[in-house]
């Protein structure tokens, strides 16, 4: 299949941007991944649905969720704009890129380290009906020794109505790392181990680090 003009000229753009900062696209697709250990930076250029053209989506994988598909946290989004022409898009193709640049940048320096990351998902309302945000606060929280936060936030998720099975196998992982809160060596033991397997059901290369050297 041809390749679109607004895909070839977002791919230039994109490409001129991020991989030197040492992001890697996924196979041909419009996603791109800054691997760093335990999370994963994310960026997406969708396409609009009915025409040519991109918008821009930049967040965060918490890789302990052990999850086989990219689910992005502290999502930022920029709008799509529709492709006109080639002189038209090539501008909001580097538009988009440099901005990719800078929300990427701007993700390395918030959460740097597992008290960064800790103190950013705490600072978060505990609000019901957000499963994923209360899970991976509470294990941040288990992580780095705030086992009174940890229980909280894990009771959250512990609270919410098993509608789905999904939401069930969350509250079975939930209830396991609610249960060593008190013990940060399990947690982190825990954590290494979901990390592994999640990284393997994303197909990712070897981690930049040792996992012990980031917990």
């Amino acid at each position: 299949m041809a390749t679109s003009p607004s895909s070839r000229l977002i791919a230039a753009a994109v490409r001129e941007r991020l991989r030197p900062l040492g992001l890697r696209q996924r196979g041909r697709s419009r996603v791109w991944i800054d691997d760093q250990g335990w999370w994963l930076g994310g960026v997406e250029l969708p396409s609009p649905r009915w025409s040519q053209g991109s918008g821009l989506v930049v967040g965060v994988m918490w890789l302990w969720q052990d999850a086989d598909h990219l689910s992005l946290d502290f999502v930022e989004r920029v709008p799509s704009e529709a492709f006109r022409h080639e002189a038209q898009f090539t501008d909001v193709a580097t538009v988009l890129a440099q901005e990719a640049e800078r929300r990427i940048e701007s993700l390395r320096g918030r959460f740097t380290d597992l008290d960064q990351v800790a103190d950013g998902l705490l600072q978060r309302p505990d609000r019901r009906g957000y499963l994923w945000e209360s899970f991976n606060a509470g294990v941040a929280a288990a992580l780095v020794g705030r086992s009174e936060e940890a229980r909280l936030r894990l009771g959250s998720v512990l609270d919410e109505d098993p509608l789905a099975p999904w939401i069930e196998e969350a509250q079975e992982v939930a209830r396991h790392v609610h249960s060593m809160a008190d013990d940060p060596v399990a947690v982190r033991r825990w954590a290494a181990a979901a990390i592994i397997s999640c990284r393997a059901k994303l197909a990712l290369a070897e981690p930049p680090a040792p996992l012990n050297s980031y917990f």
